[in-house]
């Protein structure tokens, strides 16, 4: 067996650097290994994340947000109690909501199916509590085919939908589909969703995925620590008067998720009746 010496042990070694340096010309040799293509997305990722969360800080103004992590109040005793409560009035108030009001259901049914022929209910995609896949449901208030907004919207509309997730004047709406807005009567399907448990009858408003992640960014887990609500802080605002942009909309239903108690519950329900009544923001 040939002894090899230390000099040529360094030279060998100098050989494998030099080789290292040099640019892959080997189909074979230019693959990288599974393990560092994940490494490398794993970490485009991360960076991608954190550049949103940045870019969420300093385009918004985050004061009033409170932590970035949900409340610890969470897991005490008391709260599990008024979870219980709520979700105890969220069935018998959704179950008696669906047998009062059940001719209204058909009347608006009727009139939604005559209106253009097209379906009565529309289902859409959003976040619920803990990250979970939920499909909320409302009275069709837009004309068909209305998800393809690159054909429906003008550039300046469509640059304000990016911004706010909502359009004023939204030519999409059809003329009863207006009328159903404005007076609320659209989300009457949803209390279907507060019966099965999709949803509260109070909490943050349902949001769709990228939503979440670009106007929330590191405070989305915190938003959806609570079931998303039919009504909420932000809801009983104003609505359409209260916006991402200056990040008021984001401050008031944090606050919620930070201070959600029975008293605060019926107090947005109060001010919800008022602003239906004053027909105040919703479009």
């Amino acid at each position: 067996m040939k002894t090899v010496t230390t000099q040529e042990r360094e030279e060998a070694l100098s050989d494998c650097a030099a080789a290292s340096a040099l640019p892959y010309n080997d189909d074979e040799m230019s693959q990288p290994s599974s393990e560092g293509i994940e490494d490398t997305e794993n970490s485009e990722s991360e960076k991608d994340s954190c550049a949103s969360q940045e870019q969420v800080a300093s385009e918004v103004n985050t004061v009033g947000w409170g932590d970035v992590n949900p409340p610890s109040r969470q897991k005490t005793f008391s709260y599990a109690l008024y979870r219980f409560f709520k979700r105890s009035t969220d069935i018998i108030v959704s179950a008696l909501v669906m047998l009062v009001f059940c001719w209204l259901f058909f009347i608006l049914t009727l009139a939604v199916k005559l209106s253009d022929g097209g379906k009565v209910i529309y289902k859409h995609k959003r976040v619920g509590k803990g990250g979970k896949t939920i499909y909320i449901s409302k009275f069709r208030s837009m004309r068909e085919n209305a998800d393809k907004i690159e054909d429906c919207l003008t550039p300046e509309q469509l640059e304000e939908y990016k911004r706010e997730y909502k359009v004023d004047r939204d030519p999409r709406i059809t003329p009863l589909g207006g009328f159903l807005r404005r007076t609320s009567l659209d989300e009457l399907p949803q209390f279907w969703d507060v019966f099965v448990g999709r949803i509260s009858f109070v909490g943050p408003r349902p949001l769709v995925e990228d939503e979440l992640k670009s106007k929330y960014g590191e405070y989305a887990e915190k938003l959806v620590s609570v079931k998303p609500g039919l009504i909420g802080w932000w809801a009983a605002s104003g609505r359409s008067n209260t916006v991402y942009e200056t990040g008021e909309r984001q401050q008031k239903e944090l606050y919620y998720v930070d201070h959600c108690s029975i008293l605060f519950d019926l107090k947005i329900i109060f001010k919800t009746v008022i602003e239906v009544i004053r027909r105040d923001g919703a479009k």
